[in-house]
């Protein structure tokens, strides 16, 4: 009889399988959620045709989930702190499934946004909630590694949404509802998933001794004035960067189908190298940056790649492989770097501050410009008939580049100059 059943008190870790288990269902609930979030763009050409959606209309789905978040992230994880994992992920994978559900089900555009803004509820303290339970049980034993697995598995959900009109072209040919449908039984997996992490968690905290996590990052508004000028160039390109990929990614298999007369199979498999990139190169680059440093030139590299992608594809004929993998390079290069740079800028008492303000400021952007887009794509009467209306969408997005790049430039050179944090330093 082992001491555990003599005392009833834990006095061991838990094994290696027993710890890589509960990564993998919090994984599988972290891929429903995102298959969920990702899967409007694949109808929006539909949801036009079909119950008269303007780009305006689309947009506002992916704006209304930011809103939601924005608000979650002002109350910064107090919920999950209070709850603790098992509870909260249970409640908010339950939110999203429901909301996944009320989409699908609905043609009726208010019912459809109140379904994205219940899945902004839910998802962004989901996320924080899976990212706490794996610190609980990696911390001191391959964290970094097990939340990039984590993140592998969730934007692989990004990659099958970006790929379901090949994976169920049937479902796509019927209209708009049936991919959403299939989305929201895709989007069970989440509440599956926790549901097992907190019955394998139950059982574990008898048999096993567990970390207590991290402490989840909060808004603290006295420390947004300590921030020196690398953070807010960071932030600026965070913002103005992802402002130019997630909402270009609303629109885009649209935009792929009415002017550069691809398929739905294609345009999904093309965006589909986005997450892909990510997927596979991201952990890597991170590799390679603890070693050779050079992050501020990376992201000024990276925002440079990103610069004439819009352009290319609204003004020429030149292959969508050739811009497409541009932004997936860049799209891999600039978080991989960006978001480990905060903790060389920061001291370490505000840098949960400084994340949950650099979110913050993220999720502004990404419920700003979605309704931005569509209404420009609305104004200039973007459509199949009439291609070029999408031009003054192209240069927005442009224009953001060139911010971007500006700010990634101002950036290198604070970090170059005499008050630089080490971001250019790699391992000696």
């Amino acid at each position: 009889m082992s001491n555990v059943e003599i005392t009833g008190i834990p006095n061991k870790e838990p094994s290696a399988f027993y710890r890589w288990m509960v990564l993998l269902f919090l994984s599988v609930a972290m891929y429903g959620n995102y298959y969920v979030f990702d899967s409007i763009s694949l109808v929006a050409d539909q949801l036009k045709t079909q119950l008269n959606f303007s780009d305006l209309d689309i947009g506002q789905m992916y704006s209304y989930y930011s809103v939601a978040a924005i608000i979650v992230l002002i109350f910064g994880g107090i919920l999950v702190d209070k709850w603790g994992t098992k509870k909260s992920s249970i409640v908010f994978a339950s939110i999203c499934t429901v909301s996944g559900f009320l989409v699908a089900f609905s043609s009726n555009l208010y019912l459809m946004l109140a379904g994205r803004f219940l899945l902004g509820v839910g998802s962004e303290p989901l996320i924080v909630a899976i990212t706490v339970a794996i610190a609980k049980w990696f911390k001191g034993k391959q964290l970094s590694f097990a939340l990039g697995v984590n993140l592998f598995l969730a934007r692989a959900g990004t990659y099958t949404v970006d790929n379901s009109p090949s994976i169920f072209p049937g479902a796509y040919s019927e209209g708009y509802q049936g991919p959403l449908l299939i989305a929201a039984l895709i989007g069970i997996l989440a509440l599956a998933g926790v549901l097992i992490y907190a019955m394998l968690e139950h059982r574990g905290e008898k048999l096993f001794i567990l970390g207590e996590g991290t402490r989840t990052d909060k808004l603290n508004v006295k420390d947004f004035f300590k921030f020196n000028k690398s953070f807010w160039y960071i932030t600026l390109l965070c913002v103005t960067f992802y402002s130019a990929i997630f909402p270009f990614r609303a629109f885009a298999i649209k935009f792929f189908m009415e002017t550069h007369n691809v398929s739905r199979e294609m345009a999904g498999s093309l965006i589909s190298w986005l997450p892909l990139a990510a997927m596979i190169a991201t952990p890597l680059i991170g590799l390679l940056v603890d070693y050779i440093g050079k992050r501020a030139l990376l992201m000024t590299f990276g925002s440079i790649l990103l610069l004439p992608v819009y352009l290319l594809m609204g003004y020429t004929d030149v292959s969508l492989y050739v811009p497409v993998i541009m932004m997936g390079v860049a799209f891999s290069l600039i978080p991989a770097v960006m978001w480990p740079a905060v903790a060389y800028i920061v001291e370490e008492k505000r840098l949960g501050s400084a994340y949950a303000l650099m979110t913050l400021i993220q999720q502004i952007g990404m419920a700003l410009f979605p309704v931005v887009i569509g209404a420009a794509n609305d104004y200039s009467g973007a459509s199949a008939t009439n291609p070029g209306g999408y031009h003054l969408g192209m240069w927005i997005f442009s224009i953001l580049g060139i911010l971007g790049l500006i700010f990634a430039y101002l950036l290198r050179k604070a970090e170059t100059g005499s008050e630089g944090h080490g971001l250019e330093q790699g391992i000696k």
